[in-house]
């Protein structure tokens, strides 16, 4: 035994060597990988270099992918990840694998995952000679006639070999006797049939029973043999034996026929009489699927299902029936089985590759996934057709071996759609045709390509000034349709200078959120408007952003008080002096109150109206106009002084306003004015007549000692002014003296400068005149080129006032000097 197993080895070993040159030179072959090994190798068995016949290196293949897929079959190979070969995934046996077919094909893919891409490969498994020729029994009982003649032909058990070709069933040997030979019955690619050939008649009386010995051999390399015995009795003389009316049956019937159902009779009949021509009938090739699908009637014949028929299961059946008779005699007729496919099988999709996941940015062509599809049925039962909807962004492209590809057929956008159902239907061509739906859902990866958008294109914001500091103003909101970090949207403010400072010391943005905030308060009177820029950025790769402008208004509040731009108070908290003469009709011009808001709008319509007066409807103003004028005619009983309160007030809300104190001289001329000096009396010390009396004396001393300085002082400059127009007319030019030369003459020209109003006597007039020129709101001296231009608001004109300057500068520095002491007294 041990020598025979050796031997065994040592072939087998040589048919590898011989197997793997085979698959060297089928391999080479254009289209299809081919391989073939013989049965029955060790696990892990070399079948073939892979990765030489793909033009890859060993370790490409994880890089790559490369796997096998195959369909509804035991994985029977298996890749060697360190070498690249194709190795046997276990053992293989030729005939549990493809039973007793000539060739045993088997075919799978190898897929690479990255390309999507699949290669058929085919593997032939060669048979060896690894099963012994079997009979179905060990013993056979074979009754004869006495009478039968010689050359008659007595069919034996069946005899089975799994193997195919030369390690089949080969011949049979008979032990040695003097009446029996064996032959053989075969069909093309069919079963030996042994039988038993009477060679000489028999003799019951001589011999009853005969025991031979029949051998089956097949030609393989060792030979193996099978051996049954057969038992022979010899019967008593009946001289027919049972013949079926066809040697050959046949019957098709559907798959889908019910259990129970007859399928075919069969007849034998025996002209025999008696108890030898009574026939039954039995199943002599009978195995134990068939015995589950098929029964026979042993009287009647009568073949019917007792099991489900499954076409995908087996397509034909094959049964011998045997007819015997009482005494024995026998005949052999075949039953063939045609099994009829009927669409009974829905498609198959069986998904091998794919991806829940694709970027929008795919290209039109990207492979989403790869699937086969398969029918069990046959024919048109078995031809299928997929199909998707033709709304869908895809397409299906036919691949080998009934795989298909789905794939892209434009770029997606996922804003549109994020994720797809889409659902492959598969339908054979049957008749009703059946179909299945396959779903493969497909999510839209985002990308980065679309950059956040405003909800407007330009924004107006107003914001009332001295607002607080930190408080929010406004609030910009963009939209971005894509997802995760590319719609997080950051806000940010472009750089700028507003009045030499930068812009982040005004406003600020949370980069988040896009609230604006106010970092100071605003003041309409610096400024009144803000052009801002704000950019919203996306957290993409690369990012994209977007600008919108940003107006922001400031709306003026009343916090600006009216100021009074003329008559301005003196330095020394002194009220201003205004003249009217006694001759003043109602609606005489006295002054005009000049005032300014710098609010604006509503805020800065001004408004005036006498809050207060000495006299009580003496003197209007005017609400819109601010002059000053009389309201009826002067009388000699109205004080010299009148003191006048004029309030300004705007209109905004709450108002504001501002008031000024006017002190306003009433007489006809100056001498007038010089004669009831000692006579006025201040409002506020009328109790204190005796005080008054005093302080009217003092004044007229001082003011006797002051005129004395004046006409000295008038000497001095019109000798002065005298030698200047001297030097004029002889073309000499008299440098100009610095304002600080006028030593007395300074005060009261800025006095007359601050208020504005001028008294002048003219030589050929007995009155004195009065003259209101035009506002001057500098603080500098009047020079001599200005007196030449005219003023738009004097109500009558001098032109002698510049020459007779000198002359009644004092006059007006002495009334200034008596209202100034009156006031303080």
């Amino acid at each position: 035994m041990a020598v025979l197993q050796r031997s065994r080895r040592r072939h087998r070993s040589g048919l590898v060597l011989l197997f793997t040159f085979l698959e060297t030179l089928w391999g080479a072959r254009a289209g299809q990988m081919r391989y073939s090994i013989p049965e029955e190798l060790e696990k892990g068995s070399f079948v073939g270099n892979i990765t030489k016949d793909l033009g890859l290196e060993p370790w490409e293949l994880a890089e790559h992918g490369v796997r096998l897929v195959s369909r509804g079959r035991t994985q029977l190979f298996t890749l060697n990840p360190r070498s690249g070969s194709l190795i046997t995934a276990g053992r293989i046996d030729r005939e549990e694998l493809c039973a007793q077919s000539v060739r045993c094909l088997v075919n799978f893919n190898i897929l690479v995952e990255d390309k999507m891409n699949l290669y058929p490969v085919e593997v032939e498994i060669m048979d060896i000679n690894d099963n012994t020729p079997q009979f179905l029994a060990e013993e056979l009982e074979v009754k004869i006639l006495e009478n039968a003649p010689p050359s008659s032909r007595f069919p034996l058990m069946e005899v089975y070999d799994l193997d195919v070709g030369m390690n089949s069933l080969q011949g049979f040997k008979l032990s040695s006797n003097s009446h029996f030979s064996v032959d053989v019955q075969s069909e093309a690619n069919g079963p030996k049939y042994p039988e038993l050939v009477l060679e000489r008649a028999l003799d019951r009386e001589r011999e009853a029973v005969h025991h031979l010995v029949v051998t089956a051999v097949d030609g393989g390399d060792p030979v193996r043999s099978g051996v049954a015995r057969i038992q022979i009795t010899v019967l008593d003389a009946n001289d027919n034996a049972p013949v079926f009316t066809k040697p050959v049956y046949r019957v098709s019937v559907p798959e889908n026929l019910p259990v129970g159902t007859p399928v075919l009779s069969v007849n034998a009949t025996d002209r025999d009489e008696g108890v030898h021509a009574e026939v039954t009938y039995s199943l002599v090739k009978i195995t134990k699927k068939i015995s589950q699908i098929f029964c026979l009637n042993a009287l009647t014949g009568e073949i019917s299902t007792s099991g489900d028929l499954d076409y995908e299961d087996s397509s034909s059946y094959e049964l011998d029936v045997e007819a015997q008779d009482r005494p024995g005699l026998r005949d052999r007729a075949k039953v063939f089985i045609t099994i009829l496919d009927v669409n009974d099988n829905v498609p198959e999709v069986v998904v091998t590759s794919g991806s829940r996941t694709i970027a929008e940015n795919a290209p039109p062509g990207t492979v989403v996934a790869l699937f086969q599809v398969h029918d069990r049925d046959a024919g048109l039962n078995g031809l299928v057709t997929c199909s998707i909807s033709r709304s869908l962004p895809f397409e299906l492209e036919k691949s080998v071996d009934n795989y298909y590809r789905l794939v892209t057929s434009t770029v997606l956008d996922r804003e549109q759609v994020s994720s797809y159902n889409i659902t492959v239907t598969t339908t054979d061509k049957g008749t009703p045709p059946l179909s299945t739906e396959t779903l493969i859902s497909l999510n839209v990866a985002d990308t980065n390509d679309n950059p956040p958008t405003f909800s407007h294109t330009s924004y107006s914001v107003y914001v009332p000034e001295n607002n607080p500091r930190g408080a929010s103003i406004f609030s910009v909101t963009t939209h971005d349709p894509d997802s995760d970090e590319n719609a997080r949207v950051t806000y940010s403010l472009a750089e700028d200078t507003i009045q030499g400072a930068p812009l982040s010391a005004y406003v600020s943005i949370n980069s988040d959120t896009g609230v604006l905030y106010a970092l100071r308060a605003f003041d309409y009177e610096q400024f009144q408007s803000l052009q801002l820029r704000v950019t919203a950025r996306d957290s993409g790769d690369p990012p994209l952003s977007s600008n919108v402008s940003l107006s922001l208004f400031i709306l003026d509040k009343n916090d600006n008080a009216p100021e009074i731009l003329y008559p301005t108070l003196p330095s020394d908290d002194s009220t201003g002096v205004e003249l009217a003469p006694r001759s003043a009709e109602p609606g005489y011009l006295v002054t005009k109150v000049v005032a300014v808001d710098c609010d604006s709008g509503q805020n800065a319509w001004l408004s005036y109206r006498l809050l207060k007066a000495s006299e009580p409807g003496l003197f209007a103003v005017g609400v819109h106009t601010g002059e000053v004028r009389t309201a009826r005619a002067l009388q000699d009983r109205d004080a010299l002084k009148q003191s006048l309160v004029v309030a300004v007030q705007d209109h905004g809300q709450p108002p504001l306003s501002a008031t000024v104190t006017l002190t306003v001289a009433v007489a006809d001329s100056i001498p007038d004015v010089l004669a009831d000096l000692s006579s006025l009396e201040s409002p506020d010390n009328t109790d204190d007549s005796g005080l008054t009396l005093y302080l009217v004396v003092a004044v007229a001393a001082v003011s006797c000692v002051f005129l004395a300085f004046v006409v000295v002082l008038l000497a001095l400059r019109l000798r002065r002014w005298r030698t200047k127009r001297l030097l004029q007319a002889s073309g000499g030019v008299l440098p100009s003296l610095p304002v600080s030369q006028f030593v007395g003459v300074d005060g009261v020209r800025a006095f007359l400068q601050t208020y504005s109003h001028e008294v002048s006597l003219t030589a050929d007039s007995g009155k004195s005149h009065i003259i209101f020129p035009q506002p001057n709101y500098t603080d500098t001296l009047i020079s001599a080129e200005s007196c030449g231009k005219s003023e738009p608001l004097l109500i009558q004109e001098d032109l002698g006032f510049c020459k007779e300057e000198d002359s009644f500068v004092q006059v007006r520095f002495l009334l200034f000097y008596w209202f100034h002491l009156n006031r303080k007294f």
